[in-house]
């Protein structure tokens, strides 16, 4: 009887896990700083610095920053990172692709929120209401994204809740300079308002339609905006 020859264990395959958390953490903290405005569109993003502030290599920095850029949220300079300026062209585009996905979609979250959700909207809508009493464009645009962030978690097509959350971020430039004024800030928070009742009552058609109306009211302030700007 032949003995059969032993097999040699195979070493477990290693996978650089390490790293790739790192290149996401990187990515999802450089993505929210632009969401709260806490970088404008006068900043540079530097690969060294960032790499500093994590106590890494610039590799896993650098990893982050072309994805950002491959998204459309950054362009690379020979001087570090940017966010790329809009043209007014761009704005309508993205307006219109808010049109077609964000009313649609919000219908179709609201049968589906929890109670803990719904104690998260109020909880934002809350902070959007302190936001405008003290005039605080930057605390605003938290709110806003914090309360958009609760009810697209309620999107059940992945899909289409990356979609819709790159495309409001790319209008990071549209809220960065309408949010700073009181009248808009009003307008803002009365979209959220009627959104959140919506939301609450659990009816999608009113939701739809206050949806509608607070992506067309945020373009129109855009614009109104721009043309009161100095040439």
């Amino acid at each position: 009887m032949t003995r059969g020859v032993a097999k040699i264990p195979k070493a477990p395959v290693r996978t650089a896990l390490t790293q790739t958390t790192l290149t996401e953490t990187i990515y999802q903290e450089v993505r929210a700083r632009m969401q709260r405005g806490d970088v404008g569109p006068n900043d540079r993003i530097l690969d060294y610095e960032i790499a500093d502030e994590f106590g890494c290599t610039r590799m896993p920095v650098r990893q982050a920053l072309v994805r950002l850029v491959n998204e459309g949220f950054l362009v690379g300079t020979t001087r570090g990172f940017v966010i790329p300026r809009l043209t007014n062209n761009d704005v309508h585009e993205i307006f219109e692709v808010r049109r077609l996905l964000e009313p649609s979609a919000a219908a179709g979250a609201t049968a589906v929120l929890t109670d803990i959700q719904d104690a998260a909207l109020k909880r934002a809508y809350q902070k959007a209401v302190r936001s405008c009493e003290k005039q605080d464009g930057a605390a605003l645009m938290a709110a806003n994204v914090e309360f958009r962030d609760v009810w697209l978690s309620a999107v059940q097509n992945s899909r289409l809740q990356d979609t819709i959350r790159r495309f409001t971020d790319h209008a990071q430039q549209v809220r960065s300079l309408t949010l700073t004024d009181p009248s808009t800030q009003k307008i803002a928070l009365a979209g959220m308002r009627e959104l959140l009742e919506g939301f609450l009552e659990r009816d999608s058609k009113r939701v739809r339609a206050a949806m509608l109306e607070f992506i067309l009211n945020a373009e129109q302030r855009y614009f109104v905006s721009v043309e009161g700007q100095d040439p």
